[in-house]
């Protein structure tokens, strides 16, 4: 039975993780505003491991002491890159093993990223499936404790506060756009965003390529899709056909789901660097990219989740100068 997770929690983790992580700044993106609606980058790329994903992995690592894999020799999870980046970071804070298992879809630079913060990698099979299989068996034969990657009740609270973020800093807020995926940052942030301001409207957006989350709510269950590849590589992978959390919060919180193809996720990309001068990763320029096709129309001050800068420097540059990489 699906359970979720509340607002009291996401506040405890934004204690707890107080002192671990960056407060990122949300700041005033003109080339993206109009009179009545401001348009606000909350840049999680200021992180110290370059993505979100450090909250939730922190809050997961510093709640083990209470939880009942205290006795777990350390900890193992299945990753498109930044997770197991931030796991491997939150594992070396504490002085404990760290097991990322990705498959062979991850690009190289998430790998060695990494490998440098001491981690142990799995490079197993060609989706996030095929990793989380290696999961199971470190799990079962090793005594690791498993961080998932977003359908984890102190992952999605981790994620959860930047929504309480972006309401400290934007009380006014009137759309909050979110990077979709496994569902752990969307339904994160969506929990805390319509807890404390419910009108504020909270969209999810994917790449077109292997949604597996928007097939999943139009199904109404969790649903398989084939993981290809894309642009947004951090967006890919399954949302676990026994999801216990995730679904569930992006089913009741989220109030839409934009799709956008390969050249507005470029365009994304390019724009966030040309015109605001950041470096953003596919994943993390979804939000840019959709207004910037006119796929979501901004109603008043709007906050953007810009979520992780951690993209092949090669790759940044041929998308900044050619558009859609080959």
């Amino acid at each position: 039975m699906p359970v979720s997770v509340t607002i009291d929690e996401i506040k405890a983790a934004q204690a707890r993780i107080a002192g671990h992580v960056v407060r990122t700044p949300l700041r005033h993106a003109p080339s993206l505003s109009h009179d009545n609606s401001p348009v606000h980058l909350k840049l999680e790329t200021r992180q110290t491991t370059g993505s979100f994903k450090l909250r939730g992995a922190t809050n997961a690592v510093l709640s083990l002491k209470t939880a009942p894999t205290r006795g777990a020799t350390g900890v193992v999870t299945a990753s498109t890159g930044n997770h197991g980046r931030a796991v491997a970071h939150a594992a070396k804070a504490r002085g404990i093993r760290a097991v990322v298992c990705m498959s062979h879809l991850v690009p190289e630079n998430k790998v060695e990223a990494v490998r440098s913060l001491g981690a142990e990698v799995r490079i197993v099979g060609h989706s996030q499936d095929d990793a989380q299989e290696e999961v199971d068996r470190l799990v079962a034969e090793e005594n690791l404790a498993e961080i998932p990657p977003f359908d984890h009740p102190a992952v999605i609270a981790g994620q959860g506060t930047i929504g309480l973020e972006i309401i400290e800093d934007m009380p006014e807020v009137e759309l909050v756009l979110v990077p979709l995926s496994g569902g752990g940052l969307a339904g994160g942030i969506a929990a805390a965003v319509k807890a404390l301001r419910p009108r504020t409207k909270v969209v999810g957006i994917s790449m077109a390529r292997g949604a597996a989350m928007h097939a999943s709510l139009l199904a109404g269950k969790p649903v398989q899709v084939e993981e290809l590849p894309t642009l947004a590589d951090s967006l890919g992978g399954g949302i676990g056909l026994a999801n216990h959390y995730s679904f569930a919060l992006c089913r009741d919180f989220l109030d839409e789901v934009v799709l956008l193809t390969e050249e507005e996720v470029a365009t994304g990309i390019r724009h966030a660097f040309t015109a605001e001068g950041e470096i953003v990763e596919g994943a993390a320029g979804v939000g840019i990219a959709a207004l910037l096709a006119g796929k979501v129309k901004p109603p008043g001050p709007t906050a953007v989740v810009v979520s992780g800068r951690n993209i092949d420097p090669g790759l940044h540059r041929r998308i900044v100068e050619q558009g859609v990489a080959a």
